[in-house]
């Protein structure tokens, strides 16, 4: 069964809204592997619309390969599949995207059992339900050393129907101070 991971860039104040701040760019090449250790992303409106046409255009223009985003933007467009769950969006950018409309937990479980690589999601809204169905498997936080003091939160609206047990088993500082927290659903 593959694992389904949730990975997500925020600030010592829970902040996770990346209109706010930038990762570090020594965080690159973290996201890089984590990107190419997956084969299908999972994602709502919000954060789909955010990292595509984004990320594969920059993927796609010669012109950007001085750029330091130049090999996460490649990892990110040789993903295999992107599925976003969305009732408002009417169409998907490029082959691979697929809009589900129908339940999370039946999709969600369907991909944990396709051969392949790991699950990725990001955002909010999405991982928030997935926690509370307990189908993410590792949860990834990249604790950026700044206070924001606004801005959408790390699990805006959570419903759990009892604690969420994790297990911490891994953490890695970088020179800019972010921490990068690892756990395990217990």
């Amino acid at each position: 069964m593959r694992n389904l991971i949730y990975a997500i860039n925020t600030t010592l104040d829970g902040c996770c809204d990346h209109t706010k701040f930038s990762p570090a760019e020594e965080m690159m090449e973290y996201f890089i592997q984590l990107t190419r250790d997956a084969d299908t992303f999972v994602y709502g409106r919000k954060t789909y619309q955010l990292m595509v046409p984004y990320w594969p255009d920059v993927a796609n223009d010669p012109s950007q390969q001085a750029n330091p985003d130049y090999e996460f933007a490649r990892a990110f467009d040789a993903v295999e599949k992107i599925v976003v769950f969305s009732r408002s969006l009417e169409s998907a950018e490029g082959k691979k995207t697929r809009i589900v409309r129908t339940s999370l937990q039946d999709e969600i479980l369907k991909l944990k059992q396709e051969q392949g690589k790991n699950i990725m999601t990001g955002g909010v809204t999405i991982p928030s339900q997935l926690a509370e169905l307990g189908l993410i498997d590792e949860y990834i936080f990249v604790v950026h050393p700044i206070v924001i003091g606004e801005g959408r939160r790390v699990f805006d609206g959570i419903n759990l129907q009892e604690k969420l047990q994790l297990k911490l088993v891994e953490s890695t500082v970088f020179k800019s101070g972010t921490v990068v927290l690892r756990y395990l659903k217990q």
